[in-house]
């Protein structure tokens, strides 16, 4: 478990957010907002691939059944994008890139271009992941990505490859990018910091996408 001050953040390993960082809330994955056919979904007990891991097929089943128009038990969809954008995340998490890539290409707004990004970033196609987050320009969960993952990399420790989690001043997708490639091409150490980043990015973008469907 994640914490930072009175907030939670759910994660499959430990760690805890220095209190200086004199944040109150940075962010909150409450797995009992998304209604429990995705919480099913979204729940897992490992971190968030960094390449294409393999298809989890046993979920496949489940993710052809979601739509903009039932996934939300708990409420009605009010931007049918940010739906499409949870449910693009969610075939990625679960490794099925190509079924997230046919729905994340007919988004045509900066988080769709976002969910695009990351999955040529875990294809891996990593200079064609910098295209799209050129697309994204400055997203509105940055601020907050950022600040968790200095948080984060300052709690665990950095290396060569990690330590540019504390020295920058907003968050860089492209850097992100340069270190997954590295990591994954085994160039450098870091992994698990880096797939911990990862799962934070990814939980930050579904769970933004999730409010919004629902707010509008």
């Amino acid at each position: 478990m994640i914490t930072v001050e009175n907030s939670s953040i759910w994660f499959p390993f430990s760690v805890t957010f220095p209190s200086t960082l004199g944040v109150t809330q940075l962010f909150s994955f409450d797995l009992d907002v998304y209604g429990t056919d995705v919480a099913d979904l979204v729940k897992q007990d490992h971190l968030c691939e960094l390449g294409p891991g393999t298809p989890n097929r046993s979920a496949h089943d489940r993710l052809a059944k979601l739509d903009p128009d039932s996934m939300f038990t708990l409420s009605s969809t009010r931007d049918r994008d940010m739906a499409q954008g949870c449910i693009a995340g969610l075939w990625l998490l679960h490794n099925c890139l190509d079924q997230s890539h046919s729905i994340s290409q007919e988004i045509l707004t900066p988080t769709g271009s976002y969910w695009h990004a990351l999955m040529h970033r875990r294809e891996p196609d990593y200079p064609n992941s910098k295209y799209w987050f050129r697309r994204v320009e400055e997203h509105p969960i940055y601020g907050r990505l950022w600040e968790s993952t200095s948080a984060l990399a300052s709690s665990a420790g950095t290396n060569a490859t990690t330590q540019f989690l504390t020295e920058q001043m907003s968050w860089d997708p492209y850097r992100f990018v340069d270190a997954c490639e590295s990591v994954e091409r085994g160039h450098a150490p870091g992994a698990q910091l880096i797939r911990q980043v990862a799962h934070l990015e990814w939980q930050m973008l579904f769970d933004y996408c999730h409010r919004r469907a629902l707010s509008g």
